[in-house]
């Protein structure tokens, strides 16, 4: 069996590249048809013819085929046929050549969309109408009116605070007044209550004052009841005792303070002091004082 099978390939060799010599003659005259039988199609493209449309037309019903309809309904004469409408003409594109390593068929080549030398426009979008929203309204209106409420609120808020303040302001200056009148009255009772009692006190002093002149005026003139006096001095001679008195009027001492130069005339009044004893006093014993210690003043000649 090894024997066939080397035999046979040893027989098969020339057949081989008979065939492969074949297959590739085939080859270089399908390229060279291919190449110089459509090269004299390469012309250059014709210009092309756009319609530009707003709208895409609306697609005509085509009438359906006679053949299809019932041979017994017959088409009535008032309804003509509708002629097919007419399809505007395609642009013819023409086919490159392909290189001599493509083997396709001119049918599977698919020619490149030219795009036109006019846009289309975009067609203007409709204006929207602008719808208000009633509910964003409502919470507008009623959020200023609650903020005008608000503001009003405030505005008499503040007035009334301001009239508070007033209020008090004024019942402040009536107090002030008020106790300013009271001072003023007081001070006013004061000044008439010191000039009462200044005047009171006058009084008094007065009181006292002529109360003591009136018991010194008595002892004296007790005292100069009791006098001898001697006879035929001339002039007007004067003697002073200082007197130291008791209570009750009683004489503790007498001493001759100043001498009238005639000793007849101080020994006569040194004796009636003596007799005139107990000398007259006020019986308001807080006056002693003004006689305790007493200066007597005697003129001969009165």
């Amino acid at each position: 069996m090894s024997i066939n099978v080397l035999h046979f390939h040893s027989y098969s060799e020339p057949k081989k590249f008979l065939s492969g010599a074949l297959a590739l003659l085939m080859h270089i005259m399908f390229i060279a048809m291919m190449v110089f039988g459509l090269s004299w199609k390469n012309q250059p493209p014709e210009g092309m013819i756009v319609d530009l449309w707003s709208e895409l037309p609306k697609p005509v019903q085509e009438p359906e085929p006679v053949a299809s309809r019932e041979p017994s309904k017959a088409i009535p004469p008032s309804e003509p046929l509708k002629p097919k409408p007419i399809e505007p003409p395609k642009p013819e594109v023409p086919i490159k050549p392909e290189s001599s390593k493509q083997t396709t068929s001119p049918k599977e080549i698919t020619p490149p969309i030219k795009k036109p030398d006019i846009e289309l426009k975009q067609k203007p979008e409709p204006i929207k109408e602008i719808k208000p929203n009633l509910e964003d309204l409502k919470k507008k209106e009623i959020e200023e009116r609650l903020k005008k409420i608000e503001a009003q609120k405030k505005e008499q808020e503040l007035e009334k605070k301001q009239a508070l303040e007033k209020q008090k302001e004024i019942e402040k200056q009536k107090e002030l007044a008020a106790q300013k009148q009271k001072e003023q009255e007081a001070k006013a009772r004061r000044d008439a209550e010191a000039r009462h009692a200044a005047a009171q006190q006058v009084a008094a002093r007065n009181q006292i004052a002529g109360e003591i002149a009136k018991y010194k005026a008595m002892i004296l003139a007790k005292i100069r009841s009791r006098i001898v006096m001697p006879p035929d001095l001339p002039g007007n001679p004067v003697v002073e005792f200082k007197v130291t008195l008791l209570p009750g009027g009683d004489i503790l001492d007498v001493k001759l303070s100043k001498s009238s130069g005639y000793s007849a005339f101080d020994s006569a009044v040194e004796r009636a002091i003596f007799l005139s004893k107990p000398l007259p006093l006020p019986p308001d014993p807080a006056l002693f004082n003004e006689f305790r210690n007493l200066n007597i003043t005697v003129h001969y000649r009165e």
